[in-house]
């Protein structure tokens, strides 16, 4: 089972999940822990192959990963540690895998709070996925996996994010990084089955409004889903919850507050 980390309230019988992106670990929720320990049940994972999930047997899967298998993932995770109907909070892919959790066992799922939402791949980022996968093979994947940080990251605002992503995306092998780059090519398809199915469940999207690669997808989104709403943030990229933590956690806190029981 995957490696978790678990934070239980005294009085609380909220639960807040955390799924982190493709490189990344739970790690990159340092600055919501304090605020979010003081009102709610935490629970923390790191995917296959990432964090301290990397040190598990069956870290190295042998078949072909896909997001419905990588999400059964946290759900064994859930079914293990008997979380009640809980609010989720993804960031940058893992947003992907916290809408695929709710399209497939949509009663665990209170809430949703997307920060630095995937919702479509633009032309920049499908040329991106295309040279990501000419050359997976051919050169280090910590190269391509730095190319990306900075492409999606380029600020030096977003140094402390684009370096935890790094740092943390070391712990990955060239195995794992080429099967979790594999599934790049059900992106696509999978945002678009998602643009169509509005789930009906509350979701917050927190942007940075210098997230070019992403911002733009989301706009479009919250048009059709009722029950979305967008809070842009100014001067920030991609990893909101680093760059404006103080933000992101007064906006994700209110908002969670507001969908609990």
């Amino acid at each position: 089972m995957l490696y978790y980390k678990k934070f239980d309230h005294q009085t609380s019988k909220e639960w807040v999940v955390f799924i982190h992106g493709a490189g990344g670990s739970s790690a990159v929720w340092y600055k919501q822990l304090k605020d979010f320990k003081k009102q709610f049940n935490l629970l923390l994972i790191d995917l296959r192959g990432h964090g301290k999930s990397v040190d598990l047997p069956k870290a190295i899967y042998n078949e072909e990963y896909t997001f419905t298998a990588v999400t059964e993932d946290i759900i064994e995770v859930l079914d293990e540690l008997q979380i009640p109907p809980a609010h989720f909070m993804g960031v940058s892919l893992g947003t992907i895998l916290v809408r695929q959790l709710a399209e497939l066992e949509k009663h665990r799922v209170k809430s949703l709070v997307l920060a630095g939402a995937v919702t479509r791949l633009t032309t920049q980022s499908r040329i991106l996925v295309f040279l990501g996968n000419a050359f997976k093979r051919i050169i280090p994947f910590m190269w391509l996996y730095k190319l990306f940080a900075f492409v999606i990251m380029p600020r030096k605002q977003h140094a402390e994010s684009r370096n935890l992503f790094i740092q943390e995306a070391q712990k990955l092998c060239q195995k794992e990084f080429i099967r979790w780059f594999k599934l790049t090519k059900d992106i696509n398809p999978l945002l678009r089955y998602f643009k169509e199915s509005d789930l009906g469940i509350p979701t917050l999207y927190v942007m940075g409004d210098q997230d070019v690669m992403f911002l733009e997808p989301v706009r479009h989104i919250i048009k059709s889903h009722k029950n979305s709403i967008l809070t842009i943030l100014e001067k920030c990229g991609h990893v909101v919850n680093v760059e404006r933590p103080y933000e992101f956690n007064h906006l994700s806190l209110a908002f969670i507050q507001n969908h609990s029981n």
